[in-house]
């Protein structure tokens, strides 16, 4: 999500009220395309960031220092030359464009009040910061741009500042009835194109956000709509656009579960099924969606990395369980060279010498059977090959049966920890899934050297982060923990809970332990069904309509000796069916 002309209208704004009569303090350019203006008004200083990075263009205010380098670039010297103690005058927004010029005031070397212009363009790629003077003559930008690079537009010094063309959209502060007929409700494309591709500063958000105010389908072509439906929504149109004038602004933020889908400044009913977070300012709607985009980001690009070594590990065990299942079925026929050896020794005096095979009543079925001989060997010979290979394969099932049941429980425990792996939100959650990986071979534990110690010297282990069970309290006020990990959920089970707290898992498949507080109170049925929805939901088969759900007071789940954390057995349990969901569920401080 990019910022549109709302967003930045919403910014212009906020600046406006709080940076308008202020003085310049400090400059910095902390990376090549960022500038921080540290900005004094009365009594409170201000940290404006502006960032003209291609993929990730920003303006807000900011309480975050960032480091700077030794020796300031170029572009930072000139602006400290001309800006410090500058006065900033005004802060405006070029119709709805995703443009913001500051008016700044200041003194010349001769001591004469001059005006000088800082734009900001926050258009993608094309994002620039650009110095100019009252005549909107270029002095420097951060980015320059000649003429082998755009053929439209140069940004160099000496050039006259030039607002980028937007072609032929109109100006959404401005458009009439007539216009917005001919330039939207005309074109033969889907409604929300037609209207981000008509006006100014609409960006596809926002076009859907007003289809969805008017009421209407996004599916017929533009111009598929009625005369009514075309005046309905441009009223609604001019309601927005009311709002956006007297600057009643709602800077939110949308989230789908705790990750952050879209921000506006405008309230969108368009996500009325989504979960949204009000602040107080844009500058930290921007601040906090982005940093979260990141934390997202980075978290899945790790968790990418994890998952392909749970992924490598569970193709080479399920391979090796495979084989194991094969070779114990090849076992299957021990038993019936046990019976060929004992009806040997029972018959063997009918055999005639030489004979290949001879027929036997199988004492144990009733049925007379053909047992193959080594016409080689005595009868009492032939028993004994048989019961060698009896005894030789039941000892292969003994040793191929505990074997596969480990290598069942590695497949599981696996399941278990990328299961786990889907529900991690932070890098803390990774790193008790790292620790466990490592702890059982998945994974090459690292080691740091002692501080002093040369060569071999002794070395310690990166130090272990433990990270908090998510924390619910249900409408009846019970406080519900869930684990993220193995590690966790042994400790919530085993360690946190007591014999009368309830504990809540999914039947049969890798997921969360639940654990509900009772504090010596019975649980009313709702806090039931949420707990069962919060195990449901934390699992693997979060993706399902419904899930069984079986729970029992803690006291009845045990764990077996040598089991893999996490992994316990319960013999006394109630079950249900719930869907796995966590809407409506309080989340604890």
């Amino acid at each position: 999500m990019a910022l549109d002309g709302f967003v930045v209208a919403n910014v212009v704004s906020e600046l406006r009220d709080k940076l308008v009569e202020g003085r310049i303090s400090k400059i910095s350019q902390p990376e090549k395309d960022e500038l921080v203006l540290t900005i004094k008004r009365g009594k409170e200083n201000y940290k404006l960031y502006l960032s003209a990075n291609a993929s990730l263009p920003l303006i807000y205010l900011t309480e975050e220092s960032k480091q700077n380098p030794m020796v300031a670039p170029g572009f930072c010297m000139l602006l400290r030359k001309h800006l410090n103690s500058a006065r900033i005058l005004d802060i405006i927004q070029p119709g709805l464009e995703r443009i913001i010029r500051i008016k700044i005031e200041h003194l010349n070397e001769m001591g004469d009040l001059c005006i000088k212009y800082l734009i900001i363009e926050i258009m993608g790629k094309h994002s620039n910061i650009i110095f100019c003077d009252e005549n909107d003559v270029i002095v420097d930008s951060i980015k320059r741009i000649s003429h082998m690079v755009s053929s439209i537009r140069e940004v160099l010094p000496g050039r006259t500042y030039l607002i980028p063309q937007t072609g032929e959209k109109a100006d959404p502060l401005t458009v009439t009835l007539e216009e917005f007929r001919s330039n939207i409700l005309t074109k033969p494309m889907p409604l929300d194109k037609a209207i981000y591709s008509a006006l100014t500063g609409f960006s596809p958000l926002m076009a859907t956000e007003l289809i969805h105010r008017a009421s209407l389908d996004n599916s017929p072509a533009a111009n598929a709509l009625s005369d009514e439906e075309g005046l309905h929504l441009f009223r609604t149109f001019e309601y927005m656009r009311e709002d956006l004038i007297q600057a009643k602004f709602t800077p939110n933020i949308v989230y789908n579960e705790k990750e952050p889908v879209e921000f506006s400044c405008f309230p969108l009913s368009c996500y009325q099924d989504l979960s949204v977070n009000q602040e107080d300012s844009i500058s930290k709607v921007l601040e906090t969606f982005y940093a979260s985009k990141n934390t997202v980001s980075r978290i899945r690009q790790k968790s990418t990395d994890l998952r392909k070594i749970i992924t490598n590990a569970m193709e080479r065990t399920v391979k090796k369980y495979d084989l194991q299942l094969k070779q114990l079925k090849d076992t299957d026929k021990r038993d019936k060279y046990r019976v060929y050896g004992e009806l040997i020794n029972t018959y063997g005096y009918q055999v005639e010498p030489g004979a290949k095979s001879f027929q036997a009543l199988n004492y144990y079925t009733g049925e007379e059977i053909t047992i193959p001989l080594d016409d080689t060997l005595t009868p009492a010979e032939n028993a004994k090959r048989y019961f060698e290979k009896y005894n030789k394969l039941k000892r292969t099932y003994e040793a191929l049966t505990k074997l596969s049941e480990e290598t069942k429980a590695d497949i599981e425990h696996l399941d278990s920890i990328k299961t786990s792996l889907d529900i991690a939100l932070a890098e803390e959650d990774l790193t008790a899934l790292k620790e466990e990986l490592m702890e059982f071979g998945y994974m090459k534990r690292k080691f740091t050297k002692l501080p002093g110690s040369k060569g071999g010297g002794k070395v310690k282990a990166a130090k272990k982060v433990n990270s908090k069970p998510f924390h619910y309290i249900s409408s009846d006020g019970f406080h519900m923990y869930v684990g993220k990990n193995n590690y966790q959920n042994d400790e919530l089970t085993f360690k946190f809970a007591t014999g009368g707290d309830w504990w809540f898992h999914t039947k049969k498949i890798p997921g969360s332990h639940v654990i509900v507080k009772t504090g010596g109170s019975p649980i009313p049925d709702r806090t039931f069904e949420e707990a069962a929805s919060l195990a449901a939901y934390y699992s693997k088969g979060r993706e399902n309509d419904k899930v069984e759900i079986d729970y029992t007071e803690k006291k009845n789940v045990k764990k077996p000796g040598g089991a893999k954390p996490g992994f316990v057995v319960y013999y006394t349990n109630y079950s249900m069916v719930a869907a796995p969901t966590i809407d409506g569920l309080k989340i604890a401080d």
